[in-house]
């Protein structure tokens, strides 16, 4: 067990004692479920798990990435900002959309793609464009991989697709749609992956709340 698992236990236990006592059923359902979700969000290290990273390169409109910002955090996933971005990160609309999932989710940001690649050296990369040869669901995903959509307007430079032609994905769409919205395709790639890896770390069944299965 890590050292930081170690700390973290040590002040939940006190901290679940204390509320226990004090709200009783209340307190312990609390604590129940805070316990849930530390050992879902970390591993034994301490460290926190996500299954595969997102990286926005110079996204433009907050709800968009508002909404990708949700889809990460209920998957599981990274998310990564390579800016300049065409909006402050404090922007209502950014926080309006990503509505009460801001603490599941574990964000990093970049001053441009050359630190971004330098930061992230030797992971497997897949870019998702309009114009790639090949389909998403013909690309072999595994755990860590970065996914890179690009700006709402222009996409990923074509300097990086065309330096990695075997790793550019796309979404098929009839010839008359230029494409889809961002936070869709990021939604449509992240589970195309997610489901190629058993959907590991997700919830596996839903609940009625007024009958049962």
């Amino acid at each position: 067990m890590g050292k930081f698992t170690k700390i973290a236990l040590k002040f939940n236990v006190t901290f679940f004692y204390i509320t226990i006592v004090l709200f009783g059923k209340i307190g312990y359902n609390i604590c129940y479920n805070g316990r849930k979700m530390f050992f879902l969000l970390f591993d034994s290290k301490g460290m926190k798990k996500f299954m595969f990273n997102i990286v926005l390169v110079e996204p433009e409109i907050p709800q968009n990435t508002g909404n990708i910002a949700r889809t990460c955090a209920a998957t599981g996933s990274q998310l990564h900002i390579v800016k300049p971005m065409g909006f402050e990160i404090d922007d209502k609309k950014l926080k309006r959309a990503g509505l009460d999932y801001w603490h599941l989710l574990g964000v990093r940001y970049y001053e441009n793609l050359a630190e971004f690649f330098e930061k992230t050296k030797g992971a497997r990369y897949f870019y998702s464009t309009t114009k790639a040869k090949n389909t998403y669901a013909e690309a072999k995903f595994e755990d860590g991989d970065y996914i890179l959509f690009g700006k709402e307007t222009k996409g990923l430079p074509e300097e990086l697709l065309y330096e990695n032609p075997d790793t550019c994905i796309r979404i098929p769409m009839i010839s008359e749609a230029r494409s889809l919205n961002l936070s869709n395709s990021v939604a449509i790639v992240v589970y195309e992956a997610l489901r190629q890896t058993d959907f590991q770390n997700l919830k596996g069944n839903g609940e009625l709340t007024k009958f049962a299965w």
